[in-house]
């Protein structure tokens, strides 16, 4: 998965195509009620009756509300909440569902539009997310990478760590814990996570496990090691002129605001001054937002502090909550099994 991205950033033929299929959904919404309106209607004549007496009176109100007749509009506003309720009860007898009669949508908030008001939906959002999704090979990566085949048999339970008093096999139990919980209260709590540890440990593979059960939920999330990270934001910074400059603003962008940004192995790119003042712009504006960041390193606290000042230091470890992993190196372990 290194260098793999769910980076939003789109063209315009594809963002049509999801236009396209909103508006599939607006049609095929109009469709189904059409039918279960003929379907009703047919079995239950008194439902049409019913369904013309409120157009009419929603045309006296329409013409009320015109001439500011404040007194008729009330009485008309009562007979039709009237007649709806009337309606409603009728549905209900025949062992109907009492909104059989009104659009089902897949979106309430923009009822199948993809906008609230100017702003794209998050289902609009998620649909670029699957689009992008669908057009790397993430989604095999995530499926063998989840918490289904999250195995702790490579983790040891026969030392302790003298810095964290738990064994291996212990302290990741209560990372999986942590990160589960991290996920079913991802809504409200804009928490951080830093995982560290040595090459192997089982950081990425965690970060994976969190990336799927959020992009299962409907969040946006971008996975980037730091190295195509840094890429981005250098292309973004300096890069105006090329061929691509719009696909790149529209990364930088959607690292900004994204719900979940994960910045795999932090540490291995090539620092510089330029590197560090990035990474502290990320890290801070995410935190302006409240967006979640995930961060694995294979640094240090006090390597972190060395190599990208103390404004990133101050920021991880006062947002951040830190969860070192230690153990075997599973990869070489599973590379041993093969042989």
């Amino acid at each position: 998965m290194k260098g793999m991205i769910i980076d939003m950033a789109i063209k315009n033929d594809q963002f049509n195509q999801i236009l396209r299929e909103y508006d599939n959904k607006q049609f095929n919404n109009k469709f189904q009620l059409d039918k279960r309106r003929e379907e009703v209607f047919k079995r239950i004549p008194e439902l049409k009756e019913l369904e013309d007496e409120i157009i009419s009176l929603a045309a006296s109100s329409g013409r009320s509300a015109l001439f500011g007749d404040d007194t008729m509009l009330k009485e008309l506003k009562k007979t039709t909440s009237r007649l709806i309720n009337k309606q409603k009860a009728l549905l209900t007898s025949h062992g109907y569902p009492v909104d059989y009669l009104q659009t089902h949508y897949e979106c309430d908030k923009c009822q199948d539009t993809g906008f609230i008001g100017n702003d794209k939906c998050n289902c609009f959002k998620q649909a670029i997310a699957d689009l992008i999704y669908d057009a790397s090979n993430i989604r095999q990566v995530l499926e063998r990478e989840n918490f289904k085949h999250f195995s702790y048999d490579y983790y040891s339970d026969d030392y302790i760590d003298e810095t964290t008093g738990l064994s291996p096999l212990s302290n990741i139990r209560k990372i999986v814990a942590l990160s589960k919980s991290f996920i079913k209260h991802f809504n409200k709590n804009h928490d951080n996570l830093l995982f560290m540890g040595n090459t192997g440990v089982g950081k990425t593979f965690l970060a994976n496990c969190i990336a799927k059960e959020l992009l299962d939920l409907g969040h946006t999330v971008i996975y980037l090691t730091s190295f195509r990270l840094f890429d981005i934001l250098e292309k973004n910074k300096f890069g105006k002129n090329i061929d691509d400059a719009p696909i790149v603003a529209n990364q930088f962008n959607y690292i900004l605001d994204c719900d979940l940004l994960i910045i795999d192995d932090l540490g291995t790119e090539l620092n510089n001054s330029f590197i560090t003042s990035q990474l502290y712009l990320i890290i801070n504006e995410r935190l302006l937002k409240q967006k979640a960041t995930l961060i694995s390193t294979n640094l240090s606290l006090e390597n972190l502090n060395t190599n990208y000042s103390e404004r990133v230091y101050s920021r991880i470890i006062s947002n951040y909550t830190i969860c070192r992993i230690f153990g075997e190196d599973i990869r070489l372990h599973k590379a041993i099994n093969n042989l």
